[in-house]
């Protein structure tokens, strides 16, 4: 072989050899050694992949418009529990299906449950008046105090306002936030279907709920100071599960802290030209919104949106519409629409639409930010409305 060729080839292999041992020097080794981790619903899941921003991505179980209450797992979701690190979801009495393939599947995973987050704003789920409670036998058993209207809205907060209206508590099987998207090829047990009576995986927390008086609604998230809570409990866990990414963790949780503080002001002045406003929502799913911000709901048309509303029901919303002079009804946009149209009809209400999930928001770090910006918007749309 010429010594010239021969030279030529040993450059290039030594080209070859340094060039894999730079990429292997330089090649990002955050996402191979990125902890497995797991998140139940879509809010949640967007502050957790800002915690982990640089280092991996969380897998997302309840996509979409799916129901945390009833959704069924894929496959998909069942091996990611099968091989987590960390699972974080709010807990059992919103997640419902979540209890026994936590117990199952993720046994060996560190389970968060951010309901118990500490500094968390609790708020219980009320109940009475135009927030009435469907009943044990789902139907018309919305009535009696339909138009006790004399309620003292307790905001104890920055504005201190009194829009004399009361947010009693609430026993009622609570909570739902969107249309099937189910895939039902996999086994019953990995499921979880419908096991409210199953028990859940025992962190050292009392799991037997069955939403009596007293209890806490599950909604957290939609008050960002309690987004900040979920958020210093994630960097926590992450930063316990994952020390060589403790300091990312930590970094990223204080900026994630300061959007918080700043995305709290942004939807302050938002809300603030609008928040004596009345108005009434689809289903009670807004209450921690409602009080951060001082607003003025003044009923629901439905405690579950899994829970057809009966005749009587509508009739009792649509007057408690006319007696208080709402000015919206907001819909979800996972429901039935007409239900709205139905409640608002010879009123004057005007319709909006809000979504405590952000069903059709791509997800990621900035979904928690679009949803609640745009729920602000569509109430100061509507409510602006009112003369």
């Amino acid at each position: 072989m010429p010594k010239t060729l021969r030279t030529a080839l040993l450059a290039a292999t030594a080209l070859t050899v340094a060039a894999a041992l730079h990429a292997s020097l330089h090649a990002p080794v955050h996402a191979q050694e990125a902890p497995g981790v797991v998140v139940s619903i879509k809010p949640v899941h967007s502050l957790v992949a800002a915690v982990m921003a640089g280092v991996g991505e969380p897998h997302l179980i309840v996509r979409g418009g799916a129901s945390p209450h009833t959704y069924s797992l894929r496959p998909s979701d069942a091996t990611a529990l099968q091989e987590a690190d960390v699972v974080f979801w709010v807990g059992p009495d919103l997640e419902t299906f979540l209890q026994a393939p936590i117990a199952t599947l993720a046994a060996g995973a560190t389970v968060v449950e951010l309901a118990e987050a500490d500094g968390l704003e609790r708020l219980p789920y009320r109940e009475g008046g135009p927030f009435a409670g469907h009943g044990h036998d789902h139907g018309d058993a919305h009535a009696a105090a339909a138009h006790d209207h004399d309620h003292d809205h307790d905001h104890d907060h920055d504005h201190g306002h009194d829009h004399g209206h009361e947010h009693e508590e609430a026993a009622h099987e609570h909570d739902d936030h969107g249309a099937d998207e189910h895939d039902h090829g996999h086994e019953e047990a990995a499921h979880g279907h419908d096991h409210a009576d199953e028990p859940g995986h025992d962190h050292g927390h009392d799991h037997g709920h069955d939403h009596g008086h007293g209890e806490t609604d599950m909604h957290l998230w939609l008050d960002p100071h309690n987004a900040e809570a979920f958020s210093e409990a994630i960097v926590a866990a992450l930063a316990e599960a994952d020390p060589a990414h403790a300091e990312t963790y930590r970094a990223n949780g204080e900026a994630l802290a300061a959007r918080l503080d700043a995305l709290t002001a942004e939807l302050e002045a938002t809300l603030e030209p609008v928040h004596d406003r009345p108005f009434v929502v689809f289903h009670d799913a807004y209450q921690y919104l409602e009080h951060r911000f001082d607003l003025n709901a003044v009923g629901s048309i439905t405690v579950s949106p899994d829970v057809q509303p009966g005749a009587q029901r509508l009739a009792e919303i649509r007057d408690t519409i006319e007696e208080l002079d709402a000015v919206c009804v907001f819909a979800e946009p996972q429901f039935e629409p007409r239900l709205v149209e139905v409640v608002t009809a010879g009123t004057g209400a005007r319709a909006g639409t809000l979504d405590p999930l952000g069903a059709d928001l791509a997800d990621g770090p900035d979904l928690y930010f679009d949803l609640m910006r745009r729920n602000a918007q569509a109430l100061a749309d509507c409510l602006a409305g009112a003369g």
